[in-house]
């Protein structure tokens, strides 16, 4: 038995069982980041609200989510009469399972890479539109008027912030000439004056915008608008279904801190001792704020939500682009 696991092991690559181990170590840390940001973000939207939060099931409410979490597994999934049996089921899948691909082009540290890959942006911003489609089976597949009209606020929403997005992401990769992260992070210095949040803070003003709409968050959360759309594109869901949906919003609320951290705060750098801990405190600091925000603006119409976008991101993360291709070509 022993020889065989042996001749196994030897017979895989390095590079595969490095792959396996890193998307192992990636559906570990994805849970954990869950089950943190859950009760932060309980805990917080209590203490913002001046309202107690979870105080009950554990030591300050520190074990409400398990308890969430044992009633989600236990409820029957039931998909509503005239749904789609095929695209109901795949949607909330189809949500989750390219999570993980994003994690593994993600430097953490300088060899905590899955696998570093000279197109690891263009990767990660290509499997992330996959959660638009999810989002738009689920709503029209459920035969549900208002998961319908979730669905197209969503995709409207998606396509319209993916565009100035990728452009605040151009403007890095023209002045680093490179997509891969792992590169990126390395051009940039270990003090704040070094990073590209200072060197472009126009491209990550429009990027930190533009993520509170890729992922749904408040102000902008118009895909699921709880109060006009009783729960959005989800609404026909129950179970372990919507639990899918639950645990890809805040998975990849964690992917857009985590490359905003590579792209414009250097990474996994930092002041006196360069680490891994500076990348997941920076990382951990956005989603704070990510969390501040949606307990403390307001909800905006649709309409102002793609005013912000069409009238003000697009033009302004045009014009800086440009202005970085003149520079590039001056100096």
């Amino acid at each position: 038995m022993l020889d065989t696991l042996t001749d196994l092991v030897s017979i895989v690559p390095p590079e595969l069982w490095r792959i396996v181990i890193g998307l192992i170590a990636v559906m570990m840390f994805v849970a954990l980041n869950v089950i943190l940001m859950v009760y932060a973000e309980r805990r917080g939207a209590g203490f913002i609200q001046r309202r107690p939060g979870p105080c009950e099931v554990g030591p300050q409410g520190s074990l409400q989510l398990l308890a969430d979490a044992g009633k989600l597994i236990s409820k029957q999934m039931v998909r509503p009469t005239g749904a789609d049996p095929i695209l109901f089921w795949l949607a909330p899948v189809l949500a989750f399972l390219p999570v993980l691909l994003l994690f593994m082009p993600m430097p953490f540290g300088p060899v905590l890479t899955i696998q570093s890959v000279n197109l690891g942006l263009l990767l990660i911003l290509a499997f992330a539109s996959i959660n638009v489609l999810a989002m738009l089976v689920a709503g029209w597949s459920s035969n549900s008027k208002y998961s319908l009209l979730g669905a197209a606020r969503a995709v409207a929403q998606s396509v319209a912030y993916e565009i100035p997005l990728l452009i605040a992401v151009l403007c890095i990769a023209f002045q680093t000439g490179s997509l891969n992260l792992s590169t990126i992070v390395d051009q940039q210095g270990s003090w704040p004056w070094q990073w590209n949040a200072l060197l472009q803070p126009v491209a990550f003003l429009v990027f930190l915008c533009c993520a509170f709409a890729e992922t749904n968050r408040a102000p902008f959360d118009m895909a699921e608008a709880e109060s006009e759309l009783t729960g959005g594109f989800h609404t026909e869901y129950s179970g372990m279904a919507f639990g899918l949906f639950f645990m890809a919003e805040y998975a990849n609320m964690v992917v857009v801190c985590a490359v905003c951290t590579a792209l414009f705060l250097g990474g996994w750098k930092g002041p006196f001792i360069d680490g891994f801990w500076w990348y997941l405190i920076k990382l951990y600091a956005l989603l704070g704020f990510m969390i501040w925000v949606r307990w403390t603006f307001p909800r905006v119409r649709f309409d102002q939500l793609l005013n912000i976008n069409w009238k003000w991101l697009l033009p302004l993360a045009t014009a800086n682009l440009l202005g970085t291709l003149f520079l590039m070509k001056v100096l």
